[in-house]
């Protein structure tokens, strides 16, 4: 089986990053299974994060009875991605005539030597084996005597215990460890082997020097963003197959044209929805819920001025699926994201929280969507410190938090930083302590972002 394919978000994701990747995986998973026919599938999707699970993905998730994905520290190549997994093993005690049955057998190069309980030891390779019948050599003279003793020699070291030339003096690599690391230490060692052990001390898989040969790239379908800057560290070196995605086109590079659906709508689950309509397979009332959730928290409750009509038209279809009400579905689900008196600001002004480019600088525009503007307000103090230490650890030409409150329609804007780009664009006068009233302003990519942008 070939390596999963891994659908995953952006940095700092949000409900929509998260539950897109969820029902994208479960599309194509159905997908692949309908393709195979019955037979085994040619691929298996696996969603995944870059961060947190916000409160109201993990609310939705574990309602409707399906895992958070795994968190993805990266997609550089992994030593897992290229070790030989479930390696051949043989006994200590057992014989060389064993081992080398086994590795004629199997049609490898080395056997992973046990303990009684199956525990790693060391390795056999067919080099030791070799090694072994030479020495035995050493003693080779003119005169039958002395070849009848190597011949004695040979024919008994086939019976000699593998423990009596295990190398134990093995690499040893963690699977999850980045491949060019390994390859280094891998050129470095006087074995031309490496194994990889579990946390009980097995061994999981074996590596050599030939199957690192051939750089191996990671797959990765991208929902939510297209921009390098929000993908996964080491995108540049893994293989983008698809990308599904509601923003501006940005600068995620293929060396093959793929798939690349990218839609002017409120929600990149909207898509996602509309493709299991395309393809004819049924959506399941839990992945209807978790898609659902995704648009009304990206469309702030289908009150953005992001929303379209496919939006709509998509939370009719999957409220009627997942049996809820959308309005009281949606209001339940940002009423998940919990008290804001009591969110650590790291997480109240980062949990969704993206950079941009402008010229030569980098800016921050955070974004807290809530029902209680005067709960966060009255931590403004706070949290200019913290967006103060935002800019100092980061170098940003100013750090934007837009509080959004969905009630009101509207966002209250605190800026720190160089206040004076966000005042001629928006023709405000943002001085700092209070923040600005921004009346109808309630998406940051279509009313902040791409405004700043394009000043």
């Amino acid at each position: 089986m070939a390596a999963p394919i891994i659908v995953v978000g952006h940095k700092n994701p949000d409900n929509d990053s998260i539950c897109a990747a969820v029902g994208y995986a479960y599309l194509k998973n159905r997908l692949a299974e309908r393709e195979a026919e019955g037979g085994e599938p040619a691929a298996v999707y696996v969603p995944a994060r870059l961060g947190p699970l916000p409160p109201e993905s993990a609310w939705v998730l574990q309602q409707n009875g399906i895992p958070a994905p795994d968190v993805l520290a990266h997609v550089h190549a992994r030593v897992s991605d290229v070790m030989t997994c479930d390696p051949i093993s043989i006994g200590h005690d057992d014989t060389l005539l064993s081992a080398g049955r086994l590795l004629r057998q199997h049609n490898v190069r080395a056997l992973v030597v046990t303990d009684d309980d199956g525990a790693y030891r060391g390795l056999i390779t067919t080099r030791m084996i070799a090694e072994r019948y030479i020495s035995a050599t050493d003693m080779l003279e003119e005169g039958a005597a002395n070849e009848m003793a190597v011949a004695g020699n040979l024919i008994a070291s086939l019976g000699q215990k593998v423990s009596e030339i295990t190398e134990t003096d093995v690499l040893v690599l963690d699977k999850e460890g980045l491949l060019k690391e390994a390859v280094e230490d891998l050129m470095a060692s006087a074995l031309r082997e490496a194994v990889v052990l579990d946390d009980e001390g097995r061994a999981i898989g074996i590596v050599t020097r030939s199957d690192v040969a051939v750089h191996p790239r990671r797959k990765v379908i991208l929902v939510d963003h297209n921009e390098t800057r929000q993908a996964a560290n080491g995108i540049e070196e893994a293989e983008v197959v698809e990308i599904v995605d509601h923003h501006r086109i940005a600068d995620v590079m293929t060396a093959n044209p793929i798939k690349f659906l990218n839609l002017p709508v409120g929600s990149t689950a909207t898509i996602v929805a509309m493709e299991f309509d395309r393809h004819g397979v049924e959506l399941p009332p839990n992945i209807a819920s978790v898609l659902l959730s995704a648009i009304m928290t990206d469309t702030v409750i289908l009150k953005s001025p992001t929303t379209t009509y496919v939006d709509r038209d998509q939370v009719e279809r999957l409220s009627r699926i997942a049996g809820v009400d959308p309005m009281e579905f949606g209001l339940a689900v940002f009423k998940c994201r919990g008290g804001e008196d009591d969110v650590p600001v790291e997480k109240l002004v980062g949990a969704d929280a993206k950079e941009f480019i402008i010229g030569d600088a980098t800016v921050l525009i955070a974004q807290r969507e809530t029902v209680d503007l005067p709960a966060v307000m009255h931590r403004e103090a706070e949290i200019r410190e913290h967006m103060r230490r935002l800019l100092a650890d980061h170098g940003y030409e100013f750090v934007l938090f837009m509080v959004t409150d969905i009630m009101a329609e509207g966002s209250q804007f605190l800026c720190e930083g160089n206040r004076r780009i966000v005042n001629r664009v928006f023709g405000i006068d943002c001085k700092g302590e209070g923040g600005t009233w921004m009346p109808g302003i309630l998406s940051r990519k279509k009313q902040v972002a791409a405004r700043i942008l394009g000043a």
